[in-house]
């Protein structure tokens, strides 16, 4: 078993307001969960209204397939939302059995 790990920082330069930011962060949350089955949740930066954070996780049978969906996850955010990637850590640990 392999656990990927993604944190995703980012800045929302649009945003005037937090309530403008938690709608841009809450549509990421739940897309990315629905469409590539992966753990999701804003880890840090919540009050501040242009930067935010988000954690990734996935569970896999492959070092290479949760390495991958990572990086498709990394790909479909910086396509999709207008937003910009300030930093991504992307890590694929195997846990003690």
């Amino acid at each position: 078993m392999f656990v990927g790990v993604g944190r995703f920082d980012f800045l929302v330069p649009g945003s005037t307001s937090l309530k403008e930011k938690r709608r841009v962060v809450s549509s990421m949350i739940g897309t990315l969960s629905s469409r590539f089955n992966v753990a999701v949740a804003e880890v840090e930066h919540q009050d501040l209204r242009q930067r935010g954070t988000l954690g990734v996780s996935c569970v896999s049978n492959s070092s290479f397939h949760a390495q991958r969906m990572l990086h498709e996850v990394e790909r479909f955010v910086r396509s999709r939302y207008e937003i910009e990637i300030v930093d991504v850590d992307i890590e694929v640990m195997a846990p003690d059995a």
